[in-house]
């Protein structure tokens, strides 16, 4: 049996907003496991969750968007309800203890419980792409992706334009190991969601000679 909760709808509870990432040690965790991880961390923390009312009572949270399997992040985002007001600094405090290896907890806020439902907000992220073999015509291939109207790809079994889900791209210096980069923000629309894992099969780069790090997803109300 869940604990006894107070608030008697959601909109009652006391809605956080976790800011964490995920590091290499969940890289290769798929995103409904990362859920569980973060539910069991808020258990293991000892923070009251908010449960939903019914026969299955579920614990009430929400992840922003779904980061593909292989990548890691630094600015994840997740939504939770507790039963009561806690000082936030203690919030993070607990959190930060019992978090497993992969996640590090970076903030947390509060956020207004009518506030539209986290995925709903996200109108785009932003990734980092570190290549590991060497591509002399990088700068090209990039070129001529921006340069296309269209870019049709089927993602099961439908027929979809990736063009113009890719706001933008850019090759970045190497890194300290001489590694190229590229960093593109690719749109989220009701529908339909760029995928950096796509964009690197559409320029020709095997996704196992690249590593894809998430740094940062744009909220409708990101300054």
């Amino acid at each position: 049996m869940p604990p006894k909760t107070k608030p008697t709808s959601r909109d009652q509870a006391f809605r956080i907003r976790l800011t964490y990432a995920k590091t290499e040690a969940m890289r290769y965790t798929g995103h409904l496991d990362v859920q569980r991880t973060l539910e069991r961390t808020f258990r293991r923390a000892g923070l009251p969750l908010w449960h939903s009312q019914g026969y299955h009572p579920r614990p009430k949270m929400h992840l922003a968007s779904a980061l593909p399997l292989g990548c890691t992040g630094e600015h994840e985002l997740a939504d939770f309800w507790l039963t009561e007001p806690l000082p936030l600094d203690e919030v993070a405090a607990a959190l930060r203890r019992a978090a497993p290896p992969g996640i590090r907890v970076l903030k947390v806020e509060a956020v207004p419980a009518q506030e539209p439902a986290l995925p709903n907000q996200v109108v785009a992220s932003e990734f980092v792409v570190t290549l590991l073999d060497p591509i002399p015509d990088l700068e090209t291939r990039v070129a001529n992706l921006m340069a296309a109207d269209h870019l049709p790809r089927e993602r099961r079994g439908k027929t979809y334009d990736l063009r113009p889900l890719i706001e933008t791209m850019e090759v970045l210096p190497p890194d300290d190991e001489g590694h190229l980069r590229l960093r593109m923000r690719l749109s989220a629309r009701e529908g339909a969601t760029g995928r950096p894992d796509e964009v690197l099969d559409a320029l020709g780069i095997p996704l196992g000679a690249a590593r894809i790090h998430r740094t940062r997803q744009f909220l409708r109300t990101t300054p």
